[in-house]
């Protein structure tokens, strides 16, 4: 779906991880921005289903900032440290004219996004993250034959982006005969519970977004994350989840919820990795309701917390 249809517009905001092509729109005037954070071998893009599902429904997301990551969608890499993103994500807020954010995030990115929370408490009201990647995820890329055992499909994915890196220019055009064969559809079923139900263009979205050198980047960062940052964490937090997603393990949300004060973990029946895409309303309401329960005043939330860290500066426009 174009981004002009959806109330949105591109820009690019220069960062301290390079330039960052955003996709931004739909003001309320607010203070609030909603900013949204693709997962891994994604981009804004994937957030469209449920940007278009909440004009749907009657209850239309505002203040949106999508941001393409650092090696995905049309950003430049090199894919960063996840602590540098989340002063980035920060910045383009900032450059966006919004003081304060909720912040959503897709697998990958809902690390990211909780990353954001720790770093600046009196700034995010609240965070929703779908299917987020946590230490199932970690112990995978660590060590695969032991962290296969129990995510094996991630396991799986990780060797066949290694294929796909040693293919070199060879993989272009062999995901392009996969895709136009309807093999890439096949495959793609560890991510979706339902992928024939899928939007083909959303399909067509994920395959361009398969970047092997990217993905293993991030893999590769992803090894060292401290998730007890996250104690630092002062508004609400809600997961969101499909029921038969294979990248995520059980374990995870529970490790979450020792972690921080105000946790919730959702599981969405029908769903694989991919929540918002398969069941956007489903999870546009359980976003919502994160939304609604960061009701306590920032400086309130501020007092009760740790000390938050010092913010970045804002871009140059």
């Amino acid at each position: 779906m174009d981004a002009a249809d959806l109330g949105l517009r591109r820009m690019v905001v220069p960062t301290g991880v390079g330039p960052l092509s955003v996709r931004a729109g739909r003001a309320s005037g607010s203070p609030v921005a909603t900013v949204l954070l693709h997962g891994a071998a994604g981009s804004w893009a994937t957030w469209a289903p449920m940007i278009a599902a909440s004009d749907g429904i009657g209850l239309p997301l505002s203040d949106i900032v999508a941001i393409d990551l650092p090696g995905w969608g049309e950003s430049p890499g090199p894919v960063p440290d996840p602590a540098d993103l989340a002063v980035a994500v920060a910045a383009v807020a900032r450059a966006m004219g919004y003081p304060r954010w909720r912040v959503a995030g897709h697998s990958l990115g809902g690390v990211i996004a909780l990353d954001v929370a720790a770093r600046f408490p009196a700034e995010t009201v609240a965070v929703g993250v779908v299917s987020p990647s946590g230490a199932g995820a970690r112990a995978v890329v660590r060590r695969p034959l032991v962290g296969g055992v129990r995510l094996p499909w991630l396991a799986g994915m990780v060797v066949a982006m290694r294929v796909l890196r040693a293919l070199g220019p060879l993989a272009r055009p062999l995901l392009r005969l996969l895709r136009r064969t309807g093999a890439l559809r096949t495959l793609a079923r560890p991510l979706f519970r339902h992928p024939e139900r899928v939007d083909p263009a959303v399909s067509a979205a994920l395959a361009d977004e398969i970047r092997p050198s990217a993905f293993l980047s991030a893999a590769r960062l992803s090894r060292t994350h401290d998730d007890g940052v996250w104690r630092r964490i002062a508004c609400p937090v809600r997961s969101v989840r499909g029921e038969h997603d294979v990248f995520v393990a059980a374990a995870d949300a529970r490790a979450w919820g020792r972690l921080m004060r105000d946790f919730d973990d959702r599981v969405l029946e029908d769903s694989g990795h991919f929540a918002h895409v398969e069941q956007p309303v489903e999870t546009l309401r359980a976003l919502r309701e994160v939304w609604a329960a960061a009701r306590t005043p920032q400086g309130e939330r501020a007092r009760r917390g740790k000390r938050p860290m010092p913010g970045p500066a804002t871009p140059t426009a």
